[in-house]
């Protein structure tokens, strides 16, 4: 009885200590949320000016309709006046939606950039090798046909490319 105790208790410590965030990681994540945030405001700037030319675009165009029936000219000349007009609208919102696009695409690809990216720590804990994964190299008896991440990259007996990882694992690559 007094094992399982013990057992418990060291359990809940030593998961008590794991989950503790440390300053880099903490650092890393408000670094990517202000990236994300500063590329979200850009995105709304651009769509912002992207709706107030197409406003005054849409004004001009209007504006020279009435001046162009205001002056009495005939008939014809009216439609060709409101014809254009229509057609500067039109641009005006094509260019308009473009624009909101744009800034879509480019907020998306800021969010999918803070999601992937590793840190350096990470990146570094995976290239670390081992003595598992070093052991695990000269048991391979597949031929070593180039590198990826630092690492050796072999081809097995069908054709399939991988490498030895830092736990002695094969990782196959594409």
């Amino acid at each position: 009885m007094k094992k399982i105790a013990l057992l418990g208790l060291s359990l809940l410590f030593t998961l008590g200590s794991l989950a503790q965030e440390t300053k880099t990681t903490k650092e890393a994540k408000k670094a990517t949320t202000e990236k994300a945030e500063k590329s979200k405001k850009e995105a709304e700037k651009k769509k912002k000016e992207t709706e107030k030319k197409a406003t005054s675009v849409k004004k001009d165009s209007k504006s020279k309709a009435d001046e162009a029936s205001a002056k009495g000219k005939s008939t014809s000349a009216d439609a060709k006046a409101k014809a254009t007009a229509k057609q500067e609208e039109t641009k005006a919102k094509v260019d308009a939606k473009k624009a909101e696009t744009k800034a879509k695409v480019e907020t998306k690809k800021a969010d999918a950039k803070t999601k992937v990216k590793k840190t350096e720590a990470e990146e570094k804990e995976d290239l670390k090798e081992t003595a598992m994964s070093k052991a695990a190299e000269k048991k391979v008896k597949d031929k070593v046909t180039g590198e990826y991440k630092g690492k050796k990259v072999f081809t097995g007996p069908r054709g399939g490319k991988y490498y030895i990882n830092k736990n002695g694992n094969k990782t196959y690559i594409d």
